[in-house]
């Protein structure tokens, strides 16, 4: 499948909210996670574009056209290996190290299109 880089950017969660927070986000949150795991619940403002349409040969969603990406998922896997992908295509691309598993720990917060609270799935 993907052979990771040991250069590969990787960030801690507190890094990755600081980059994408504020008025003006130096980067965009692109949560890989598929369709059911991002409608269970995901980070305020993030970008949704599953691995597998990445992996399909899909573009980036409009919303992060021309801007860093901090890529997350659950753990942390399926993100390294975007952000690997997206680094090939010429992305500016890092990797949230433990995903949202480690954004949900941290307290950060997690929630769904209805603007009520979501969950980790």
């Amino acid at each position: 499948m993907f052979r990771f880089r040991r250069n590969q950017p990787r960030v801690t969660v507190e890094e990755a909210r600081s980059r994408v927070s504020g008025a003006a986000p130096a980067a965009v949150l692109l949560d890989v996670r598929e369709k059911p795991e991002w409608n269970a619940g995901h980070a305020p403002g993030a970008v949704h574009a599953p691995l597998s349409g990445l992996v399909a040969g899909g573009a980036r969603p409009a919303a992060a056209a021309g801007r860093p990406l901090v890529v997350i998922c659950r753990s942390g896997h399926r993100s390294r290996q975007a952000a690997e992908l997206l680094g090939r295509r010429g992305e500016r691309a890092v990797d949230v190290r433990g995903g949202m598993n480690a954004w949900a720990a941290a307290g950060y917060p997690v929630g769904v299109e209805r603007g009520n609270s979501g969950r980790i799935a």
